[in-house]
């Protein structure tokens, strides 16, 4: 069974970062399309960016281009969403997903495995 294991989120500040963990022991997330999404409180789950498996690709929603990146670590078998220039707008628990197929998608019914979500807050 794939599990994915998230950790990284907390309380900050805006104009503050965090970086989020996405991990697996049971599989080699070189192989799998990665993407972030989250989901704020009575609204729809957003795709927030995705690497492909292959290219090495990757694409990110408009409103956080430039301010969130999405970094494989192959050493730690990890995948980390770094968040710069925190917004009160990006408050939402954000989950890490996985697919076998070398997709590039922000959309959620493209990703088979999912992570138990973590909390981010933006408040001052």
């Amino acid at each position: 069974q794939l599990q994915l294991v998230e950790s990284g989120g907390g309380l900050v500040q805006p104009g503050g970062s965090l970086r989020l963990s996405c991990m697996s022991t049971a599989v080699n997330l070189d192989d799998y399309a990665i993407a972030w999404f989250r989901q704020a409180p009575e609204k729809e789950r957003e795709g927030v960016g995705c690497s492909s498996s292959t290219t090495g690709s990757t694409y990110y929603r408009d409103s956080v281009k430039g301010r969130f990146t999405i970094i494989r670590d192959s050493a730690k078998n990890t995948v980390y969403l770094q968040m710069n220039n925190l917004k009160p707008e990006d408050t939402a628990v954000y989950y890490c997903a996985v697919d076998r197929l070398p997709t590039l998608s922000l959309n959620p019914q493209a990703f088979e495995y999912w992570g138990q979500g973590t909390q981010v807050t933006v408040s001052s």
